[in-house]
């Protein structure tokens, strides 16, 4: 099976991805990740203002077949949380890469991005 690995993001080993636009990193979980969980039915995400780590758990993903932690891809401040997953959480699964996205950070240091996958490490992670 063939999963949408986007060029322009990169991508944490526990799949999240993070795509940095106008110096802030919109953040989600990858086709792969959505897949592997089957439907998702509930997302719980931090507040706009909480401070994250990189690679520190800012939230959780529930579907009918598991519960998942998310990690965050850089340390900084929630910008942005995507409201719309808390009433209509099957986004993850219908468009992850767009309308399923679920927070954004301001970073405290953008140069933690190069310390993530890039799409052609990823694609190999879950080949």
């Amino acid at each position: 099976m063939s999963f949408d690995v986007p060029d322009e993001r990169q991508y944490l080993e526990s799949h999240e991805w993070a795509l940095e636009t106008d110096g802030v990193v919109r953040v989600g979980i990858t086709d792969f990740a959505q897949d592997e969980l089957g439907d998702v039915v509930f997302v719980e995400l931090p507040d706009e203002g909480d401070a994250l780590e990189q690679e520190g758990e800012f939230g959780v993903v529930e579907s009918i077949k598991a519960v998942s932690d998310l990690y965050a891809p850089v340390s900084g401040e929630v910008v942005a949380v995507n409201d719309e997953l808390f009433d209509a959480p099957e986004l993850v699964n219908d468009d992850p890469f767009g309308d399923g996205w679920m927070l954004e950070i301001e970073p405290d240091d953008a140069d933690e991005l190069e310390d993530l996958l890039t799409a052609d490490e990823y694609q190999d992670q879950i080949a």
